[in-house]
């Protein structure tokens, strides 16, 4: 570890030096160093700290050694005390920040979520879920574009895609695809009993032309009007598009947009990300390591989280977390679940990285 540390330390010099002089580097070159700078920066400042650490506690062992006078003695005492509890904290640090990093964690994402089992409850939840991912944007200021409806006439949704466009949105929101379970009592029943119903929740980073095989040739493009609210626009033209991936069957619809173009575009986009999902699966299928921990692992079929509403609880099943605040969860306040999924995860991968 500590070798390659001195390898990352070298390194991040060799930028500075170059970037002390930004007129000998084409503008290209400089943006590249810059962010290489900015990315390395925080380890090397770690390892500064380790360092330091380490350098505190051997002229503490240094001064004991070498002391008499018995003041200064306890003050040495007292400093290696510090250094040694300070350690472990700033060595796990380290180990953290040398994990490889997901090289998707700073893209935009696109959320699909469709109710599952229950019928209009399960609608309802889903149409919840959704106002809870816009929240939780909003919070992180980050922008929500809504790709395609498909609503029920009492506010809820059978089926909803949007992309957050934002950095980090895909490290902070990976952790959010499976089967998300409501139980409550619906407001359509009179015994009082508590239902169980469920939506799916697929999160996709957004991905380019050249990462995805995609040809148009394959896919069959179909124009409709769309539906819902949108007054004459909506009764007028034929805006709405359908894309039909025949190789997959993945079919993409696609209607809140104005022009066709702007639809079509955006079915395609959408397009490309399923795709992307499918071979990610694959990979992940194929590596058995990675199959010990399902934290991040984008499985939608797989039952991640239920939201208890007469006990006012969410509980992860991944992580074994239950949090008791129904109704700022819903409001968009996820980052206490969001953290301590990215602990664990850490942690797994730590595990990994010790075995291996």
């Amino acid at each position: 570890m500590f070798e390659k540390l001195e390898d990352i330390s070298r390194k991040y010099e060799e930028i500075m030096q170059l970037l002390s002089s930004p007129e000998a580097l084409d503008s290209k070159r400089y943006m590249a160093l810059m962010k290489e700078q900015t990315e390395l920066s925080v380890l090397v400042e770690a390892y500064g700290e380790y360092r330091e650490n380490q350098k505190e506690m051997e002229d503490a062992l240094t001064l004991l050694d070498e002391e008499t006078d018995e003041e200064l003695r306890e003050l040495a005492r007292e400093s290696l005390s510090a250094a040694k509890a300070k350690a472990p904290e700033l060595a796990e640090r380290l180990k953290l920040l040398l994990l490889p990093k997901d090289d998707k964690d700073e893209r935009n994402v696109i959320v699909e979520i469709r109710a599952g089992t229950g019928g209009d409850e399960a609608a309802l939840f889903a149409s919840e879920l959704y106002r809870m991912y816009v929240r939780y944007a909003e919070r992180r200021r980050w922008r929500v574009e809504l790709l395609d409806v498909e609503e029920i006439g009492i506010g809820g949704m059978k089926n909803v895609s949007f992309a957050i466009n934002g950095s980090g949105a895909w490290s902070r929101l990976k952790y959010e695809s499976g089967v998300h379970r409501v139980q409550r009592v619906p407001v359509t029943e009179s015994g009082g009993r508590i239902h169980t119903s469920a939506a799916s929740v697929a999160i996709m980073p957004e991905v380019d032309d050249v990462e995805v095989h995609l040809d148009p040739n394959d896919c069959d493009v179909d124009t409709y009007r769309s539906s819902g609210a949108g007054g004459q626009h909506i009764n007028k033209t034929s805006s709405a598009v359908r894309v039909t991936h025949r190789p997959t069957g993945i079919v993409v619809t696609c209607q809140n947009e104005r022009s066709q173009l702007q639809n079509k575009e955006e079915a395609f986009r959408v397009l490309r990300s399923r795709l992307y999902e499918i071979e990610q699966q694959k990979i992940q299928s194929a590596e058995t390591a990675m199959r010990r921990s399902q934290i991040g692992s984008g499985d939608r079929s797989e039952k991640i989280r239920t939201y208890n509403f007469p006990q006012g609880r969410i509980t992860d099943h991944r992580i074994k977390l239950t949090i008791y605040k129904m109704e700022q969860f819903l409001d968009g306040d996820l980052d206490e679940m969001i953290d301590a999924l990215i602990t664990a995860d850490q942690a797994e991968k730590l595990a990994r990285q010790e075995e291996g």
